[in-house]
């Protein structure tokens, strides 16, 4: 049975994409009670724990979790990153940030449960920052535990996820393979004509035009589909389900409503009238989408319009939790739990599942092959040992 444990789980988005995998979830660990309350919500089998590990030592928390050193398949885990993250303002970067320390809590950790695989994801920004001084530590203290580290910055729409999301993955085993990153699913549409064997990334309307479409305010839990599902993403989001949940719509203040009314889908805040105009802010404050667009990056604030390019691309709103979640690539029988701004803050927080899957499967699919490639090479040497001892006798 293939193992995995989730260090600062959050709502579940590894976890998700490992059990998607086939991989099962043991346990799943996280400060933050309103987060860690939809793990337990639909990881009902794992062990859903609330702490610190920074902390808690790792001998405590495998008596806890019921599992000795070497036992567990993968140890997984995304550290806070707002250390690192180019969202904070440069000038509240700093190298010994709390909160880039938990990257040294997540690697002792992994000393004392010694699994099989490690999966670590962060910011891409982690990956060169501060003159790669984290970048460095992770790859010095796990090789000295034995393991051969891979690491790379990933764009989750390169593999099947309706959003551009860079980040940072480090892929550790102990069993000497030197992984190679999975290979791109998805590429971009003016590169078709180049790879025409590959699809094309995801697009909004892709990801979410089957869904009803509601008002901002409006909220619909277990509804029907409006639509029967019209592209393969959709088919997968659904996975036979009849009924969608958490289809929630932020309800707007009157000149936030104003503004997102004005806008046409692909326009921004640029684009607004004047009087309705707003100082500065992102460059996609109160965006709307385009229904042929690849989502940007979800962040916790895309419950706020003046936040980021969060308009819905047909209706006057901005998107809901279901809508954020297909677009992160949570599959429709995930539901979220606690209020709006929380799930919001869950789903921004969260790692694309199906980008995780992707990782995971290839991970295994390349330990497999060097189990079996051993397994040859050692049958090999039987036979030809066999053969020589017939010669010699």
């Amino acid at each position: 049975m293939l193992t995995a444990i989730d260090l600062f789980c959050g709502c579940g988005g590894i976890s998700c994409g490992l059990r998607m995998a086939g991989f099962s979830i043991l346990a799943g660990a996280d400060i933050e009670p309103k987060y860690i309350s939809t793990f337990t919500h639909n990881f009902p089998e794992a062990k859903s724990l609330g702490l610190d590990i920074s902390i808690m030592s790792p001998k405590e928390f495998m008596k806890l979790v019921g599992i000795k050193p070497g036992e567990l398949t993968l140890l997984t885990g995304g550290p806070p990153c707002q250390g690192f993250s180019k969202n904070v303002p440069r000038k509240y970067r700093y190298l010994e940030d709390h909160r880039n320390l938990l990257v040294k809590a997540f690697l002792g950790y992994c000393e004392a449960l010694k699994p099989r695989m490690v999966l670590m994801e962060n910011v891409a920004e982690m990956k060169n920052g501060f003159d790669q001084t984290y970048t460095d530590e992770i790859l010095a203290r796990l090789t000295d535990e034995g393991y051969t580290v891979t690491h790379g910055v990933l764009n989750a729409a390169d593999y099947g996820v309706p959003q551009r999301r860079r980040r940072a993955f480090f892929l550790a085993n102990s069993d000497g393979v030197f992984f190679d990153l999975p290979v791109p699913t998805h590429i971009q549409s003016d590169k078709q004509m180049d790879l025409l064997s590959s699809p094309s990334r995801v697009t909004v309307w892709e990801a979410i035009g089957d869904l009803p479409r509601i008002k901002h305010g409006e909220s619909k839990h277990d509804c029907e589909y409006a639509t029967p599902p019209f592209s393969e993403y959709q088919r997968l989001m659904r996975n036979g389900r009849k009924k969608v949940a958490n289809h929630v719509a932020r309800h707007l203040q009157p000149t936030q409503y104003e503004r997102l009314a004005s806008l046409e889908p692909g326009q921004a805040h640029k684009h607004l009238p004047k009087r309705l105009q707003v100082r500065g802010g992102y460059s996609g404050a109160y965006g709307r989408l385009t229904k042929d667009m690849v989502a940007p990056t979800i962040t916790r604030w895309v419950f706020h319009p003046g936040s980021g390019r969060w308009g819905h691309p047909v209706d006057t709103r901005v998107l809901t939790i279901r809508e954020v979640a297909r677009i992160q690539s949570f599959p429709d029988s995930y539901e979220f739990v606690g209020t709006y701004t929380s799930q919001a803050g869950q789903l921004g927080n969260a790692v694309p599942p199906l980008l995780i899957e992707k990782i995971a499967e290839s991970m295994f699919s390349q330990l497999s092959k060097a189990d079996k490639t051993a397994f040859n090479l050692s049958k090999g040497i039987r036979s030809s040992l066999s053969g020589r001892r017939k010669v010699m006798a």
